[in-house]
């Protein structure tokens, strides 16, 4: 059974698509309770099954992809200024990396996910994608999949509109590898950024969000084995900044 789908904007850029997140609800099944009462059971799996995270929140799956909408269009205005300060700008290195890696060549087709830039724009789904089967040469997505409700789908998706041969680049926030930078991370993460957002943007609920996704994010070896179960070879990592963000690599032979 599957839940109301909703949208995600992409943006067509001459050379490929880009996405503006509103998230996509597909209801997945989870095992019950070995050893309960057949009704205990039931009920269990059914509540576990449309349940999922939203920072440290639990919600249910049908409301998190409007969730994180609410969040996008709250802090949109402020969207750059506010990167710019949480990052002291390296947010900008991270990305010019991203696209190193990338070496795009002229006449490549490229899917970038969650870019919120481009030209014309359609309505799609990460997990869900509305393109035809081994259509493009790169897919990246930039700090876009973990605010997806099921992060194996997506990438599925991602695996099934890449050309043979084709690359997936994912640029996402990750474990810090330090133990005392990881405690001045947090401190700053939590005691810091919602603070920046309530003073530059006037939100502080949604920069909350932010620190909490993070955390809830899979750790770098963790998102390697996914992006291998969706049928990637040849993944790779590389951490930047001691572990605040990592760059996946993955090619679908």
């Amino acid at each position: 059974m599957a839940a109301p789908k909703s949208c995600a904007l992409w943006s067509y850029c001459g050379r490929g698509w880009s996405r503006a997140m509103r998230g996509c609800q597909l209801l997945g099944l989870r095992s019950s309770w070995p050893g309960a009462p057949l009704s205990a059971r039931l009920l269990s799996q059914e509540k576990r099954a449309t349940e999922t995270h939203f920072g440290f929140e639990t919600v249910p799956e049908e409301e998190k992809g409007g969730k994180v909408y609410q969040v996008f269009e709250s802090v949109a205005k402020k969207y750059d200024v506010m990167n710019d300060m949480m990052s002291l700008g390296i947010h900008r290195v991270w990305k010019d990396l991203l696209l190193w890696k990338m070496r795009p060549l002229p006449g490549t087709q490229l899917l970038d996910v969650a870019g919120g830039t481009g030209l014309a724009w359609v309505l799609g789904d990460a997990e869900e994608l509305p393109f035809d089967d081994d259509k493009f040469d790169i897919y990246t997505i930039a700090f876009g999949i973990r605010n997806v409700t099921h992060i194996d789908q997506a990438l599925q998706e991602a695996h099934r509109v890449l050309k043979p041969g084709g690359r997936f680049l994912c640029l996402e926030f990750s474990q810090v590898n330090n133990p005392l930078i990881s405690r001045l991370y947090d401190l700053y993460s939590f005691q810091v950024i919602p603070v920046l957002g309530e003073v530059i943007a006037g939100d502080w609920k949604s920069y909350q969000y932010l620190v909490e996704s993070i955390r809830r994010f899979p750790s770098q070896e963790e998102f390697k084995e996914m992006i291998e179960d969706a049928g990637f070879h040849k993944v790779t990592y590389e951490s930047l900044t001691s572990g605040i963000v990592a760059i996946h690599s993955g090619f679908k032979l």
